[in-house]
C-alpha cells in the first residue's frame, strides 16, 4: 500500500490509523469538512481533502491513486434524528462507494460495528455467521446495518470491500465515548444496568488499527471480521478501570433493567434521554464477539492488552499539563 484515502480522518479511530499509515510510510489523504477537521488530519499526518460524505466529487478526486480507502466515518450517537442517522451512516457510506468506484480504488475497508446484531436481546459468543439484527434496537444499530450491507453488496466489479466489526472502541485519545460517560458519571446520570457483572468484548484503538490494516492486506473480498482484545472481560470490572485511570468513580449506583428500559421507553422523545434503547442493548447486558475468523484469516493477534492500554491512559492524564 503506497496511498490511502481516510474518511472519519479527525475522529478518535480515523486519527489513529492515519498516524499508524504514515508510520508505514503510506501517503494519506483524508476527508475533512471543517478547519478544525482539517487541522486534526493535518496534525494525524494527513493531506486534507475538503468536503463530507455527500460531496462525492470531492472524494472521488481526493480518491485518485489511492490503493485502499478506509471509511471510519460515522454519525456515532444513540440518539437524534433519524435523517441525520440515514444522511450519514447509509448515504455517506454509498456516497463512498460510489466515489471510490468512480476513482479506480482497489479496495474499501469499512469499520463497522457489532451494534449492526443488537435487538436488545444479549449477544454472546457471536461469530459473523449470525445474521444482522431484523429489528435493530434504535437508529445507530439500523443505520450501521444498512451501511454495511451496502457495502458487502458492492463487492465486485473491480472493487473489493472487506468489513472489520470492532467492539466497545477504548483507549488513550477517546473523544467520543469517554467523555460522554465521565460527563454521565458527574452529572449523577450514570448508573449500572442491572448491576453490570456480566461479559463484554472490546477493542482498544491501536487492535482496530490492526485489523483494519491486514484487512487492507489480506482479507478476503466480501467478508467480515469482529476485532477484539481477546477473551472477554466483566462490564463492570472493565469500566471501573477505565474510568479510574481518569479519576473518576463510576460508583455502585445498580439500575434494575427492567426500569432502565420503562426510562428509554418514556424519555425516547426527549431530546437527551437519560438513557435509550441503543445503549441496553449495547452495555444493558452481555455482549460477546468472536475474532477467531480474523485471527485465523488475517493473522490479527490484538497485540495491544488491556493492561497496556489502561496503564498508557493512566499515563496519559499524569503527564498531561495543568489547566
Amino acid at each position: 500500500m503506497k496511498q490511502a484515502f481516510v474518511t472519519g480522518g479527525s475522529g478518535f479511530v480515523g486519527r489513529e490509523l492515519i498516524n499508524e499509515l504514515r508510520r508505514r510510510g503510506v501517503s494519506v489523504k483524508a476527508l475533512a469538512r471543517s478547519d478544525a477537521a482539517a487541522a486534526a488530519v493535518t496534525e494525524a499526518g494527513a493531506v486534507p481533502v475538503r468536503g463530507d460524505l455527500e460531496d462525492r466529487l470531492a472524494m472521488e478526486a481526493g480518491m485518485r491513486g489511492a490503493d485502499v480507502v478506509f471509511h471510519a466515518g460515522a454519525y456515532v450517537k444513540q440518539h437524534g434524528p433519524k435523517d441525520e442517522f440515514m444522511r450519514i451512516n447509509v448515504g455517506g457510506t454509498e456516497n463512498v462507494l460510489a466515489a471510490a468506484k468512480a476513482a479506480g480504488v482497489k479496495r474499501v475497508v469499512h469499520v463497522g460495528t457489532e451494534a449492526v446484531l443488537a435487538d436488545g436481546n444479549p449477544i454472546v459468543r457471536a461469530d459473523e455467521t449470525v445474521p444482522r439484527a431484523a429489528k435493530p434496537a434504535g437508529l445507530y444499530p439500523l443505520t450501521k446495518g444498512l451501511a454495511e450491507a451496502a457495502v458487502i453488496a458492492a463487492n465486485g466489479q473491480g472493487l473489493e470491500t472487506v468489513v472489520v466489526r470492532p467492539r466497545f472502541i477504548w483507549g488513550k485519545g477517546d473523544t467520543s465515548v469517554l467523555p460522554e460517560l465521565i460527563d454521565s458519571v458527574k452529572r449523577g446520570r450514570f448508573g449500572w444496568i442491572g448491576g453490570g457483572h456480566y461479559l463484554t468484548s472490546t477493542c482498544h484503538v491501536k487492535n482496530v488499527v490492526e485489523g483494519a490494516l491486514l484487512a487492507a492486506e489480506k482479507g478476503k473480498p466480501g467478508e467480515i471480521y469482529f476485532l477484539t482484545d481477546g477473551e472477554p472481560v466483566e462490564f463492570r470490572s472493565f469500566m471501573t478501570e477505565m474510568l479510574a485511570t481518569q479519576g473518576v468513580d463510576a460508583g455502585t449506583r445498580n439500575v434494575p433493567k427492567w426500569i432502565a428500559r420503562t426510562a428509554a421507553a418514556l424519555t425516547g422523545w426527549m431530546k437527551q434521554p437519560m438513557v435509550t434503547r441503543t445503549a441496553i442493548a449495547l452495555v444493558g447486558h452481555e455482549v460477546t464477539v468472536d475474532d477467531g475468523k480474523a485471527r485465523r484469516e488475517l493473522g490479527y493477534t490484538g497485540a495491544m492488552t488491556r493492561e497496556r492500554g489502561l496503564a498508557e491512559m493512566k499515563a496519559a492524564v499524569t503527564t498531561a499539563p495543568a489547566s
